[in-house]
């Protein structure tokens, strides 16, 4: 799939503007712009938003493989225009049957100073590199579910183009060529990564050609025999011939038994929208829910954007959201989760009143129980019709596991990282379990009718990252091109508050004088997700915006 946009100029550099489309008959925002470009071949051709978000994502395997791909998993968040219907799809990764809560030993060089990265790493890597660190795949049983539930295309017609991205080659951006150069001794270790992502014995260089012809003949196999192609043939005998060859957990019954689930999402209001996310196990929709259930106690539409008193009411009710989150959440088929608590109106309304608007405090929890009723890849694609996906993809950290099954193409995500080791935690490894995640797939509506579909990838941060895009959205009524560029910032329960540099340094000093401490990082920074998003104008016409952070385009039809 050949394009012209580039996100870096003829010296590497990244470019940030140039990132938005409009369109009448639909728009796709996602993070490479191969990907966006074949989810608009999708629609010219007559298919519907979720074919050509099944499309976009098999492509994103290809193209954008740091982050997402078949050896992984997520969520699609999908609404169908003729009926109302809103459904969520979990196929997000599942432990294997022998997972077992003390099977990772926490590394005790760890340094919580440094905030939440690494708080979950085994002792000897174990739950972060080779097959020891996969969790059994969904992304092939999901993406194929959507389709032939909710889409209208033939397999291979929808599959086609992602092959011919994988033959053909897409074009490496300074972010991947940065990213190989970082995990290349894991490439090289475990499985066929080298061959893919070091041709040579080198990191590709910028602009230069990438080829995948493996995973372009586990894509054809997937494409004439569909999940079984991929969970019980010669494609799931290669995934148990690496997870053998690194000691892991897989078994042929883990991938022949991996099942999706179809779930009712999270609900909740905002200053008279409806906003519709993830549910258990994703923490994602429910303390997006719950962020916006507190900030809607305060005037947010009066304070500046990014001024001092903005900055630091959101950090407040970050931190105690995240408290939260920490203690309560977990995969409910294995524990309670207090959900109604969580996202009650009457519960927010005991955390507002616990902010103090003059100064920082710790992370703290609540008690949601008592009000209760007996990193990854996004994009969002709206068509005229209404039709909705918003869909977060991962296999976990950048490249995840790093293990590549010999001659497939693609790689094993590290999903078991995102267990707590921690046996006592609501988030502890068992079999079959789900590990909790913050994806976030979330749709506006306002009487009915959609208004913005958001989403991010970025650990910990993509919650309080879709947070802030909202808030913008409804709040100063900004366009969701402006909303998603806005400098961003997190705060979590490392008690920090990580902002981009394009954020004034007087306004961090304001900030630490009310007790914060703060961490700067780069004027456009990824750590702060990349919030691929569309919007539905007055007129009917439909907005996109990839987020500058990442490699994304948006594109209209």
């Amino acid at each position: 799939m050949s394009t012209d946009f580039r996100s870096f100029d003829p010296q590497g550099n990244m470019i940030y503007g140039g990132r938005a489309c409009t369109g009448a008959k639909g728009v796709v925002s996602s993070g490479r712009a191969e990907a966006s470009e074949i989810g608009k071949e999708i629609l010219a051709a007559g298919g519907n938003a979720v074919d050509a978000a099944v499309a976009v994502a098999f492509a994103l395997g290809v193209c954008e493989p740091n982050a997402c791909g078949i050896g992984g998993g997520g969520f699609l968040l999908i609404r169908d225009a003729k009926t109302g219907e809103n459904v969520f799809l979990n196929f997000r990764e599942k432990a294997p049957a022998a997972a077992r809560a003390d099977m990772y030993q926490k590394n005790p060089d760890y340094d919580p100073s440094q905030g939440l990265e690494g708080i979950n790493y085994d002792v000897n890597l174990r739950n972060v590199y080779s097959a020891t660190a996969a969790a059994v795949p969904g992304d092939v049983a999901g993406l194929l579910y959507a389709l032939e539930h909710y889409g209208t295309l033939d397999r291979k017609m929808v599959m086609a183009p992602a092959i011919r991205l994988a033959r053909e080659g897409f074009v490496v951006t300074p972010l991947l060529a940065a990213d190989i150069a970082l995990h290349a001794p894991q490439l090289k270790q475990y499985g066929d990564g080298w061959k893919i992502y070091l041709p040579g014995g080198k990191v590709p260089s910028v602009g230069s050609i990438l080829k995948n012809p493996d995973l372009a003949d586990t894509l054809e196999k997937i494409a004439e025999g569909g999940r079984n192609a991929f969970y019980r043939g010669e494609i799931a005998q290669k995934i148990l011939q690496q997870s053998e060859k690194d000691s892991g957990w897989l078994t042929a019954e883990d991938l022949a038994n991996f099942e999706v689930k179809v779930l009712q999402p999270v609900r909740g209001t905002y200053r008279g929208y409806e906003i519709l996310s993830s549910p258990p196990p994703s923490s994602g929709g429910t303390h997006v829910v719950q962020m916006l259930n507190v900030l809607e106690h305060f005037d947010v539409g009066s304070l500046e954007v990014n001024s001092p008193a903005y900055i630091h009411l959101f950090s407040e009710v970050f931190k105690m959201c995240y408290a939260d989150r920490f203690r309560y959440m977990g995969d409910p088929d294995y524990v309670g989760v207090p959900l109604d608590g969580l996202v009650a109106k009457k519960y927010a309304a005991e955390l507002a009143a616990r902010v103090d608007l003059t100064k920082s405090q710790a992370p703290q929890c609540g008690q949601p129980g008592k009000y209760e009723s007996t990193s990854t890849t996004h994009f969002s694609i709206a068509d005229s019709e209404g039709n909705l996906v918003a869909a977060t993809r991962t296999i976990n950290h950048f490249f995840g596991s790093c293990a590549v099954p010999e001659e497939t193409g693609f790689l094993l995500n590290d999903e078991m990282e995102d267990f707590s080791i921690d046996p006592s935690s609501p988030n502890a490894p068992a079999g079959g379990k789900v590990p909790l995640s913050c994806m976030s797939p979330t749709f506006i509506l306002k009487d009915g009718k959609p208004v913005a579909v958001v989403g991010s990838p970025g650990g910990i941060r993509i919650i309080s990252s879709v947070v802030q895009v909202i808030s913008k959205l409804i709040d100063h009524g900004m366009d969701v091109e402006s909303a998603v560029n806005s400098p961003r910032f997190g705060d979590d329960i490392a008690d920090c508050i990580i902002y981009e540099s394009r954020i004034p340094e007087e306004t961090v000093a304001a900030l630490e004088a009310m007790g914060h401490k703060t961490r700067k990082y780069p004027d456009w920074d990824r750590i702060m997700g990349a919030t691929n998003s569309a919007a539905f104008l007055p007129d009917g016409t439909l907005a996109g915006a990839a987020d500058p952070r990442r490699d994304g385009l948006a594109v209209g039809i």
